[in-house]
């Protein structure tokens, strides 16, 4: 995978010192931790329903010393933001394509050196959607890694890693059970994020 700011000596050092004083300043507590079992897991990002996610969920990360990558749409990584989104461990999804994203997304987790977080909204956009993308869900199977419910409630301004979820293979049930656990929890656009949805 490609360096990020997360593994550029003395940036990271620098930017977690901010990270840490800011959320803190800013009211937010950052919960949890990374199990030593999870250094190589599939992170679930959720509620995302806007824009301050990313700059948070960085923040988060370095309080947290994680070593993340996270998806996102090809549009954002078009010219002039394209090396700045990678260098924050961005990775080009392009959706109007059909490509074998879940099989790449596990071999890159398989054959990483070290410990890797690969975050991925189950949303898969901002907007009001019912149905959650299954993506997470299916990487984490193939590449036989945990999924990490992480989450972010602007509500009480609480973010953090909750329990490590490992798959059954019963996506249904799986599902259900992950869906249930985030239902407290508020976006930045609150309305946006269907608690209720099926699968």
């Amino acid at each position: 995978m490609q360096r990020t700011i997360f593994t550029t000596p003395v940036v990271n050092t620098l930017l977690r010192g901010f990270s840490v004083a800011f959320l803190r300043l800013t009211g937010w507590t950052i919960e949890g931790e990374l199990p030593p079992n999870a250094g190589k897991s599939v992170f679930i990002a959720a509620p995302h329903t806007s824009n301050w996610d990313l700059p948070y969920t960085l923040m988060v990360a370095f309080a947290l010393r994680l070593n993340p990558y996270w998806m996102g749409k090809a549009s954002i990584f078009r010219f002039p933001f394209g090396g700045l989104m990678r260098w924050l461990g961005g990775i080009e999804v392009d959706r109007s394509k059909a490509n074998n994203l879940v099989a790449a997304s596990a071999q890159a987790i398989a054959e990483a050196d070290g410990p890797l977080q690969l975050i991925v909204p189950p949303e898969g956009t901002r907007s009001k959607t019912r149905y959650w993308k299954t993506g997470f869900y299916y990487i984490a199977n193939t590449a036989q890694v945990p999924i990490i419910l992480a989450y972010m409630d602007y509500a009480t301004r609480r973010s953090g890693l909750g329990p490590v979820f490992q798959p059954t293979g019963d996506i249904e049930a799986d599902m259900a059970h992950i869906k249930a656990f985030y239902q407290p929890f508020k976006g930045k656009n609150a309305s946006q994020f269907d608690q209720g949805a099926d699968l």
